[in-house]
């Protein structure tokens, strides 16, 4: 039987418990799944692409089925190289659904084998985003509960806040 892989794409930064809380779910469907880490060089990151990995690898230390790698370039031709079936996408809501079906179609147009399974994220988990996460963190407020213990470290720590 050949091995279900999946790609669960994004730039995490910092990575989420929602992000975090959707490679899991995509573990229970695919026999691995790949965290393809977006190197986007128009986009200014606050964390580097080793950090990134460092906070997602530190998530799932003990899970050899999670993968992760840099993504550059066509997902599509990405998910090829890597014999994946399908893309793992979360949906927080709505305006979520518009743009990542969007996305999907064309994934589907260019690669037609290659399936995009959405997840919905958990309703306590439906407004979180990691622009938000970084926005409250930068102001000085508290968003401990929504990003792991070793993420909102080094989330403070670059930032530089208490």
């Amino acid at each position: 039987m050949l091995e279900r892989v999946a790609i669960c794409p994004g730039s995490f930064d910092p990575v989420t418990n929602g992000h975090l809380a959707i490679m899991r779910r995509g573990l229970a469907l695919f026999d691995r799944v790949i965290v393809a880490v977006a190197i986007n060089i128009s986009k200014r990151a606050l964390f580097s692409y080793d950090e990134r990995v460092a906070m997602i690898r530190e998530s799932f230390s003990d899970e050899p089925r999670l993968v992760i790698e840099s993504l550059q370039g066509l997902l599509t031709d990405y998910a090829d190289t890597h014999g994946a079936i399908a893309i793992i996408r979360g949906l927080r809501g709505p305006s979520d659904l518009a743009y990542e079906m969007q996305m999907a179609q064309m994934n589907r147009h260019l690669k037609p084998d290659l399936d995009t399974v959405f997840l919905a994220s958990d309703s306590e988990r439906a407004f979180v985003s990691s622009s938000l996460v970084r926005e409250v963190a930068s102001l000085g407020g508290d968003a401990s509960a929504l990003v792991p213990p070793h993420v909102w470290t080094a989330l403070n720590a670059k930032l530089k806040t208490p």
